[in-house]
């Protein structure tokens, strides 16, 4: 897997394509050392020192390109790093506030509880702790029976309501039939339609 597949931002992509090439100039600027120490008895051709220099001034341009992207990088890091740092000081306090909020429902969860029943005000922690976990089963307790209650007048409502709609449905077969033999009766004695 080869970096191109690894890398998707574009701003990396064009500092991996500047250090490939500056990396292709190093290696051009060797071969052509190399090729100039085995010719190092004889003096360089004019072209051959203008093609080591525009090749030396090409991978120093490259160079600098691949410096200016670094501090660009460490620049948007530092800014990345310094938005997370205020946005982690902002879910901070929102969970402090959380955590307060908390803290005052319990407080008000007590102070209601010692104001309904203010026999346990002079009650130590313990004793005042299983006073209200007992308060609050009997208050759960009396809201499951009105919710027991609820379900079965919401169960009586529905079989009402299921009665009259069979009632209506009778009815209307009833109205029916009604409509039929009247209109038989009718046809019978042919009576016209006005007078009915």
């Amino acid at each position: 897997m080869t970096s191109d597949n690894i890398v998707q931002d574009s701003f990396l992509l064009s500092v991996l394509a500047a250090s490939t090439h500056a990396r292709e100039q190093c290696m051009q600027l060797i071969d052509l050392a190399e090729q100039s120490a085995v010719a190092s008895t004889q003096t360089l051709p004019p072209e051959t020192k203008l093609h080591l220099s525009t090749q030396q001034r090409q991978l120093n341009a490259d160079l600098a390109s691949l410096r200016l992207s670094s501090r660009d990088s460490i620049l948007e890091v530092r800014t990345t790093k310094q938005d997370t740092a205020e946005a982690r000081q902002e879910i901070d306090r929102l969970h402090l506030h959380l955590q307060n909020l908390y803290y005052e429902e319990r407080h008000l969860r007590a102070e209601k509880f010692l104001h309904l029943e203010p026999e346990h005000l002079q009650n130590d922690e313990r004793s005042l702790m299983f006073a209200r976990i007992n308060h609050e089963l009997a208050e759960r307790e009396a809201l499951e029976q009105q919710r027991q209650a609820l379900l079965k007048r919401k169960q009586g409502l529905i079989a009402d309501n299921k009665k009259r709609k069979d009632d209506l449905a009778s009815l209307d077969k009833d109205l029916e039939t009604f409509i039929d033999v009247h209109m038989q009766i009718h046809m019978v004695f042919r009576l016209p339609a006005d007078r009915r």
